[in-house]
């Protein structure tokens, strides 16, 4: 949770931003909270969103992100400024509202257009774009995952998830640079960073560039694979997302066999969310839930299998 005193600072930007002449507001619905969270307090008013972003957001990073978003108008949303405000010691950014993926309606998940959007922005050429670009987040954002759960206290399900963590290659933990091609990322990719614009009717964007930058084009598609090497995506939704990534012309290393470019980085996202998952649950003092299980036991398959046969076992 925010600092008690964002949250309705945050709410009366968001409605100076959707309204620049003062008087009654005539917004067909009052301002709503769409995330309050330690990494991003999220207001909409109207057709404007505000978005208050973690503590400790480089300004120099995000401003560059902000750029990049604005220069690709078919595959990010667009900021509605260029720049980010401060608010009570936060940077605040502002974007046209969007419509997002409807939770309760999974078969109308928009996997392909997820897919081909990837696959269009790992194809921009990193050198046209404003910059210089900060590095991709996803590895940074797995060790920071796994710092949680080790300060969260003891907890059962720790143990598979630090041995399938220690198996990694030291670029997938963040330890060493990554030596894989520095194509333009999202970085934290999954349905939620989906909006259409305009709202219910206009083509799918992506949104959220907190994590972009250059890295490695397999981190992008590493949530869906973990899911599906996990058992909680549907091989055919898995099927789907895989093939219109190819089909529109994904990055080279991920077309025929991906596995040998995903193994890593699917594993790495399944530790995280895993992490993430036993942090959470030890905080709440809870039992882990089905698809939590699920995660710590794809670790502890993960930690069994030994490095030079684990390609072969994703297949």
């Amino acid at each position: 949770m925010t600092a008690p005193a964002l949250l309705p600072a945050l709410t009366v930007t968001a409605r100076g931003a959707a309204h620049r002449a003062q008087g009654p507001c005539a917004c067909p619905a009052p301002a709503a909270v769409l995330a309050d969270r330690a990494d991003g307090t999220v207001v909409r008013h109207g057709d404007v969103v505000a978005k208050a972003h973690a503590p400790g957001t480089d300004p120099t990073e995000l401003t560059t992100r902000l750029a990049v978003a604005s220069a690709l108008p078919g595959i990010l949303l667009p900021p509605l400024r260029p720049d980010a405000a401060e608010l009570h010691d936060r940077l605040v950014t502002f974007w046209p509202h969007g419509s997002p993926v409807n939770p309760d309606a999974p078969e109308l998940a928009p996997w392909e257009q997820a897919a081909a959007l990837l696959a269009r922005l790992h194809a921009v050429p990193v050198r046209q774009l404003p910059g210089p670009l900060p590095p991709m987040r996803g590895p940074a954002k797995a060790a920071l995952a796994v710092a949680r759960l080790l300060a969260a206290g003891p907890h059962p399900a720790s143990a598979p998830i630090l041995r399938a963590w220690a198996g990694l290659p030291p670029w997938a933990r963040a330890e060493t640079p990554a030596r894989h091609a520095a194509a333009l990322c999202h970085g934290d990719l999954h349905l939620g960073q989906l909006v259409r614009r305009p709202a219910g009717t206009g083509p799918w964007l992506l949104i959220d560039v907190d994590d972009l930058g250059t890295g490695d084009p397999a981190w992008d598609l590493a949530r869906p694979a973990a899911w599906f090497a996990s058992g909680l995506l549907p091989a055919d939704e898995w099927t789907r997302f895989l093939t219109a990534y190819q089909e529109a012309g994904g990055a080279p290393a991920l077309r025929g066999d991906p596995w040998p470019a995903l193994d890593a980085p699917a594993r790495a996202l399944t530790v995280q969310t895993a992490a993430l998952a036993v942090a959470k649950a030890t905080a709440a003092g809870r039992e882990l839930d089905e698809a939590e299980e699920a995660l710590v036991d794809a670790c502890d398959r993960m930690a069994a299998v030994p490095p030079e046969l684990a390609q072969g076992a994703a297949k």
